[in-house]
Order: structure tokens, then sequence, then C-alpha cells
């Protein structure tokens, strides 16, 4: 077995294409990021570097690590990946037999930074969704259907998968629609007039034959639509009407959410009909209405 770090090294690299088989821009990066923990080390014990000095290493060696990418400003997801390298390089040594160090997996990959949702203002909304039944296509039915999709996501919550999983047995018929989630969790949600009514003009209006089985929204081909065309309608809507980036049909579900809490609703009853196993899932609601409310305080108040 070879004992000179760089062969070890050189393995490592094989191991990561071949049996790894990492796209060559991932690849690169973990290569990137152990030289740099090879350059930090260098300086930090004073001399070359070898296998025992690895083997030997301390938590606060790898803690100095990152610390130090941290000060020449490296983000959190960029210092989750430099350490996931690390560790790669440690796993193979491990599996190879050549050394094993007991200090790297007591090493927490940093946190990061958690993403707010971004929806929409209760006025755009609206607007996007009014607008989704309008003529963005040449057939109505395809409209009477993307104003029912997008009713879905706004006034029920539901995920895109959600709705357009949907068949005909399981449409909205009363006052809730029961939604098959993630997990296979079911839930219940309030199905508002406003959807009763666009989806029996949809019905009327759909040239493919129901049935139980059926789907409940069918594409321009027969077949079940499919996400990527409400991703499109989605963006034929916000270039019409100036919307950000930002505006997606994920971003419906959001704006339900939030919405709901700006009204009063409670976290509990939000986190039920969102289907989010967790209520620390929906407190990131509160986040982002704390937010805004901060944001709305520094621009109206006179001596922020």
């Amino acid at each position: 077995m070879p004992q000179n770090l760089s062969e070890h090294i050189d393995i490592w690299k094989n191991w990561l294409l071949h049996e790894k088989k990492m796209s060559p821009h991932t690849q690169a990066a973990y290569e990137r990021d152990f030289e740099a923990f090879e350059e930090f080390l260098v300086t930090h014990l004073g001399k070359a570097l070898t296998l025992t000095d690895l083997a030997n290493l301390k938590a606060a060696d790898f803690r100095a690590f990152l610390a130090q990418r941290q000060k020449e400003g490296l983000s959190a997801s960029s210092l989750a990946r430099t350490l996931s390298s690390v560790k790669s390089f440690f796993k193979k040594q491990e599996r190879d037999g050549v050394f094993h160090n007991p200090y790297l997996s007591a090493i927490r990959t940093p946190k990061k930074p958690e993403r707010l949702p971004r929806p929409l203002s209760p006025k755009d909304a609206e607007k996007l969704v009014h607008t989704a039944g309008t003529a963005l296509t040449k057939s109505s039915w395809m409209q009477d259907r993307d104003l029912c999709v997008f009713l879905l996501l706004y006034g029920c919550g539901l995920r895109i998968n959600e709705a357009l999983s949907l068949n005909f047995g399981n449409r909205p018929k009363g006052e809730v629609l029961k939604v098959l989630g993630k997990g296979s969790k079911e839930r219940l949600v309030p199905v508002l007039p406003i959807i009763h009514g666009a989806l029996e003009t949809y019905l009327q209006n759909c040239p493919y034959p129901f049935s139980d089985d059926a789907p409940l929204f069918f594409g321009k081909q027969g077949r079940r639509l499919n996400a990527r065309t409400v991703q499109q309608k989605m963006q034929d809507l916000r270039r019409k009407l100036g919307l950000p980036e930002s505006a997606t049909p994920h971003a419906l579900r959001h704006s339900f959410a939030t919405h709901l809490l700006s009204a009063g609703g409670d976290l509990r009853t939000i986190q039920e009909l969102l289907g989010h196993a967790s209520l620390s899932s929906t407190q990131v609601y509160t986040d982002l209405e704390t937010r805004q409310l901060l944001e709305t305080y520094k621009k109206a108040h006179p001596k922020s």
C-alpha cells in the first residue's frame, strides 16, 4: 500500500470519479476544497503534511480550518461542501485501512441559512389568478383549466403535484377536498365557492372524457397535465403582469399561508392546511411576517 500522501490523494480522486461517479463540476470543487485544506494545515502545523499528521488531527484543527475559510468569505453552503470534501477523503482512508480519525465525525455541518418563502402580495395574487383564465392560450378550455389549477394552489394551498395528481373521482365536490400529500399523508382543505364555479366551467368545456380514475386536469394531447406546462403558464403570466421571478406556482402556496397568517389565522391550523409534518416548517411564515412588518416600519416611520 502506498505511504505517500499524494498517492492516496490520487487514489481518492479516482474513487470519486469511477466509484462515486461524481460530475466533473462536483469533483473539481471537492479537489479544490481539499487543496485548501492541505494548504491550511501546512501553515497551521508548520511542516510538510503526512498521513500521520492527518490521522492525529484534533477537532480544534478542523474547526480552525472552517473558521479560516469563513473569514475568507465562504458562505454556509460552501463551508458545508468543504467539510463534505474533507470527510470524503477521510472516509476513503478509513475504508482502505490507511488510518482512522475519530474527531472529524464530531464536526457538525454548518447550517445553511433558511430561505424564507417569497409570497405575492394579495393584490398581485388576485391579479395573477384572474388573469390565468384570459387569452394567453387560444383554447378556452385550457384557460378554464389553468384558472382551476391556480385557484387550487392559492385558494387551497396545494402543492403543484398535489393538484395535478387529482383524478376526476376525487375532485372537489363539497366544502372540503381530501388531498394526498407528501409521505402519502392525507389532509382536508376547505374549498371556496369560486373554485367550484371554475371547475364546473372547465368540466363542461374540456374535450376529453372523464372517468373516476382519469386525470382531472388534461394537457393539450389528452394526457395528464404536467408541472412544466403550469410553470410555463406562470412564466407567461409573470411577463404579462410585470411580476418578479419569484412568482412561481409554489409561491401561490406560500401566498396562501402568508395571507392566512396576516388575516389572523393560527399556526396550528395553517400547519394542518399545508400538510406540514412539523410545526417548525410552518413557523417560517411567522418570521416572514415579522420581516415584512419591520421593512414596512422602516419605510414608513418618520424617525427610521
